[in-house]
Formats: C-alpha cells, sequence, structure tokens
C-alpha cells in the first residue's frame, strides 16, 4: 500500500502543473473529452508499465538528449498552434475547433490524443518517478497502478476545466495560451539540455 500511495502522491504532484495538463487542455479543445480520456489511459498505462519493467533503461539515457529531444518537440508544438491561432479570424478559428471536435471520429481522436499524449511523457519527471519509486518497493505493480491512477487523475482534472475553459474563453486564445506555455516548456529543456 505504502508503494501505491508514495507512487500516486509523487505522480500526481508533479504531473498536475506540467505539460500534461496543458496538453490534455489543448486536446479537449480540439476533440470531444471521451476519446482524449480514452488515449490518455491507453497512453498511461503504457507508460506506467515501460516505467516500471524497464527503468534501469530509462536511467541509462543520456539526459541532454532526451531533454534536447523534448525541447525541439515542445518548441515545434508551440509553433503549430501559434501559427493556427493566428493563421485565421478569431472567429473562424473558434468555429473551426467547434467543428473538429463535432466531425473529428472518436477512434480518431483517441489515436491522436494517444500518439501525442505517450511521446510528450517519455522520459518525463513522473516517469522517472515511479521508476524510482518501484526500485525503492520493490512493488512493481502497486508503483504501476499508483502512477497510472495519478495521470489520469490529472488528465480527468484538466478536461473537466477544459469543458468550463471552453465555454468561457475563445479557442484562439486558448490556442495562444497553450504555444506560449509550450514555448516556456522548450526553453526549460533547451536549458536542461545545454546544462
Amino acid at each position: 500500500m505504502l508503494a501505491f500511495v508514495s507512487a500516486y502522491v509523487a505522480v500526481f504532484l508533479l504531473e498536475l502543473p506540467d505539460k500534461t495538463t496543458a496538453l490534455t487542455l489543448v486536446l479537449s479543445s480540439r476533440f470531444r473529452g471521451r476519446p482524449v480520456l480514452a488515449g490518455a489511459a491507453l497512453a498511461f498505462a503504457l507508460q506506467a508499465v515501460i516505467a516500471v519493467a524497464l527503468g534501469s533503461a530509462i536511467r541509462l539515457l543520456p539526459e541532454r538528449l532526451v531533454a534536447g529531444a523534448i525541447a525541439v518537440l515542445f518548441a515545434v508544438g508551440a509553433f503549430l498552434l501559434l501559427r493556427e491561432s493566428l493563421a485565421n479570424d478569431p472567429d473562424e478559428a473558434d468555429a473551426a475547433a467547434s467543428g473538429a471536435r463535432a466531425n473529428t471520429s472518436f477512434s480518431r481522436a483517441a489515436m491522436v490524443s494517444f500518439g501525442t499524449l505517450f511521446l510528450t511523457e517519455w522520459g518525463d519527471a513522473s516517469q522517472v518517478t515511479a521508476v524510482g519509486v518501484a526500485a525503492r518497493y520493490s512493488s512493481p505493480v502497486a508503483v504501476g497502478l499508483g502512477a497510472f491512477l495519478a495521470l489520469m487523475s490529472v488528465t480527468v482534472i484538466a478536461l473537466l476545466v477544459g469543458r468550463k475553459l471552453r465555454a468561457r474563453v475563445p479557442a484562439h486564445l486558448i490556442q495562444r495560451g497553450a504555444a506560449a506555455l509550450f514555448a516556456g516548456f522548450a526553453v526549460v529543456a533547451a536549458v536542461q539540455a545545454v546544462f
């Protein structure tokens, strides 16, 4: 039980202010909540299994290489979000976001959510934390379950916030805010890659 609680609390506290929350907010502005949740569940289950099963291999990866790759991914994400939010008239962007939510199939939205969240979480602090907790308690099932449920808790919170945010804030402003946040994550990862 201690391994489960340790993994849950550590991962939850790391992820709540992390990029996963921001990314889930962006995904919820583009797709309906259920497919985002389904894609997230699959991505996080796989990440938890990988973190627990291959934790020692993750520690062998050069930190600078991982940080550099993450910096590039976030910089590209920031650029694409900003470009999309500036390319269209704000009213058209909001209508397009609503149309994308309505017209995108469940499976496509779930797969986009899965791929995006899975890649974003690769080598993340929460994954490394799950590895450390698993090594300390030698209880891989409890740690994997705790890490998975923590990630899903953060995702549900972000989806609920995203629903409320969509009702009050235009989609183009959410995209611009996410672009700024992603740019900040890119800078932090770039600094980690250099130093």
